[in-house]
């Protein structure tokens, strides 16, 4: 339980950038990948040239973001921590400091400021039986 503490710790003193956090997410959907993987999944959506991405994943690196796997003819890098640990964080920090610790404020904010679809409320629905069904 301390380890995994401190790896939450550790995590949120990162800080990912808003670049980093979009390789991430590439990172999180294809898994253990080369730079140029990285590179090619992000060059669908944006300009951004190979040697742009490499500084980019060597900066994540020193920053304890991703590690190496330098064994293979070409490195292989994955993300320290999974996307939920990333949520969960950045979601406790946002909980804890804007909406001063109260889950419900959070949820009412959320759902007054995007439209939920169908599907979505039936999943908050059915969640929220779950954990009334937990309580009792």
């Amino acid at each position: 339980m301390y380890d995994e503490n401190r790896r939450l710790i550790k995590m949120e003193q990162q800080k990912p950038t808003e670049s980093e956090m979009e390789i991430l997410l590439v990172m999180w959907q294809i898994g253990q990948c080369t730079v140029r993987d990285v590179h090619d999944e992000l060059s669908k959506t944006k300009d951004a040239g190979y040697t742009t991405t490499l500084k980019m994943m060597q900066n994540m690196l020193e920053k304890g973001l991703l590690e190496r796997d330098a064994t293979a003819k070409s490195h292989l890098y994955k993300a320290v921590f999974s996307r939920e640990e990333a949520q969960n964080t950045a979601l406790e920090k946002i909980i804890d400091t804007v909406f001063k610790g109260s889950t419900a404020d959070l949820v009412v904010q959320a759902l007054g400021q995007h439209k939920a679809s169908k599907a979505e409320i039936n999943f908050i629905k059915n969640y929220l039986q779950q954990l009334e069904g937990e309580e009792e």
